[in-house]
């Protein structure tokens, strides 16, 4: 399979040079807030607005750790430490990741908004990187074995 190889190595380079370098930014950003003592902001004193902020903290940080992996994955298969065929092994995809309500997270002080969508939307961009490598790397038009179930499937 060639996952990436449909793109220009310098192009897929700097692609996942410059996410990468967003992404340790912003993982630096959430462990200075959330680690700062954004808990101690007189906006988040409720028990259960407390917690809800503590999930949201897990959540940007396993985004961004995702995100990361990835990131690593594709640095790794560029210097030629994967092969192509291994990232489409599970451990080497974009892991998944828990979306934010909107709703729950409207009141959070601003800087928490803004590294949670920040998070999501860098989570996003990557998952579309991921879906068209992917789709590049697909043979067209289904194969033998896809055209016999879809037959089997619309015969039951």
């Amino acid at each position: 399979m060639q996952n990436a190889a449909f793109l220009d190595p310098s192009l897929h380079r700097r692609l996942v040079d410059g996410l990468y370098l967003e992404a340790m930014l912003m993982a630096d950003e959430a462990r200075s807030y959330f680690d700062g003592g954004a808990m101690a902001d007189d906006d988040i004193q409720d028990p259960l607005r407390r917690v809800a902020f503590a999930c949201e903290s897990l959540k940007v940080t396993t985004r961004l750790m995702h995100i990361i992996a990835w990131l690593l994955s594709q640095r790794a298969w560029q210097r030629g430490e994967i092969d192509d065929g291994d990232l489409t092994d599970e451990k080497y995809r974009l892991g998944r990741a828990t979306l934010t309500d909107q709703g729950q997270a409207a009141d959070f002080p601003f800087a928490a908004r803004a590294l949670i969508e920040g998070s999501q939307d860098l989570y996003d961009r990557v998952a579309r990187l991921q879906d068209r490598l992917d789709q590049r790397s697909m043979p067209s038009g289904p194969g033998p074995a896809r055209a016999l179930l879809d037959r089997l499937n619309t015969a039951f």
